[in-house]
């Protein structure tokens, strides 16, 4: 059987040219290390920084929050346009109310991360 997944994983990469073409060297939680092509490396992953010095689960949530973080962004964004508009209005009250729940999640998660011992 066909199906789509989709997922999420942390990962460590580099600006890497192969073959005169621009992309990242990426290495995986395994070990594992390969080369994407820039456009689908960036449509793959989110930048978070340089986290590998944090425990696993700190590094986890500040990936959900920059995953978080660009949802909020797109959905704000898509509020605001006139297909938004042409959506059913009972569509457009949950949607909403979506947004606001996602950046109340949004807060909790920055109070956490305001915890984690970050360097400046």
């Amino acid at each position: 059987m066909t199906q789509n997944y989709i997922g999420t994983k942390i990962v460590l990469a580099w600006s890497q040219e192969k073959d005169g073409q621009s992309g990242y060297g990426v290495k995986y939680a395994d070990g594992y290390t390969s080369w994407s092509p820039t456009a689908a490396f960036e449509a793959a992953y989110l930048p978070i920084g340089n986290v590998s010095h944090l425990p696993d689960y700190q590094q986890r949530v500040i990936g959900e929050r920059a995953e978080l973080n660009d949802k909020i962004a797109k959905l704000d964004s898509f509020t605001n346009t006139s297909r938004f508009a042409e959506i059913d209005s009972g569509d457009q009250s949950l949607l909403r109310e979506q947004l606001t729940h996602m950046r109340a999640y949004a807060a909790v998660l920055n109070a956490r991360i305001e915890g984690f011992d970050l360097p400046l």
